[in-house]
């Protein structure tokens, strides 16, 4: 079985496992989905969609927030870790939002990136769950899976993760395939603990397992 092969089957299995698996972080709009993830960074997506409740009902709107204390935003966002960095973060993308692009998110992957606090990891996401784009979400449970699965060779850097599997993944399975990786990640693949390869959908065709694609 080839990488692209063995890719193929895996995004299979894994839908069937999985069939509606999506973004674990609550939101309604997309400027949410980007303060929601830069929240996300060395902290659950639970604590976070605790904590943005109250940050979005005292801060309802890009214009809002981006005027808002970034002492205050601290305050609210602390319970996520690093919040001094998060909150300065989340103040610029905000005000980098209303001067820049009237208040919108712009759809486009660069444009993302020059935005303070948004890596490709978060503009992939952004561009695959807000805008339906093509999109790769290398977070620490891609990383790990696919590394174990075979798709990879012992690659951790994000990026070269996220260019070596947009050569076996089609454009359009990219985003719900790491959507369900995250799933897959938490509950059978894990890291704190030995995978639970006897419940694993994937077990016989697994790189872990002995398994090698050609």
């Amino acid at each position: 079985m080839t990488k692209s092969e063995l890719a193929l089957e895996i995004i299979e299995r894994l839908r069937k496992e999985y069939p509606l698996a999506g973004c674990t972080l609550d939101y309604d709009e997309a400027w949410k989905l980007l303060v929601s993830v830069r929240l996300a960074a060395q902290c659950t997506d639970a604590r976070v969609n605790i904590v943005v409740e109250e940050l979005f009902k005292k801060y309802p709107d890009v214009e809002s927030l981006s005027s808002a204390d970034i002492e205050d935003i601290e305050r609210i966002v602390k319970p996520c870790g690093l919040g001094r960095s998060k909150a300065r973060d989340i103040s610029a993308c905000m005000k980098m939002l209303k001067q820049q692009y009237d208040g919108k998110v712009p759809d486009d992957f660069e444009l993302l990136l020059k935005l303070p606090g948004v890596g490709r990891k978060s503009a992939n996401l952004i561009m695959g769950d807000v805008f339906n784009k093509p999109a790769i979400v290398t977070d620490t449970h891609c990383i790990r899976l696919v590394n174990r699965m075979g798709l990879v060779d012992g690659i951790k850097e994000p990026k070269k993760v996220e260019m070596a599997l947009w050569k076996l993944i089609p454009p359009e399975e990219g985003s719900d395939f790491c959507h369900r990786l995250v799933y897959h990640g938490r509950e059978i693949c894990t890291a704190r603990t030995k995978p639970y390869c006897e419940k694993c959908c994937i077990n016989d065709i697994c790189c872990k397992n002995g398994v090698e694609p050609v």
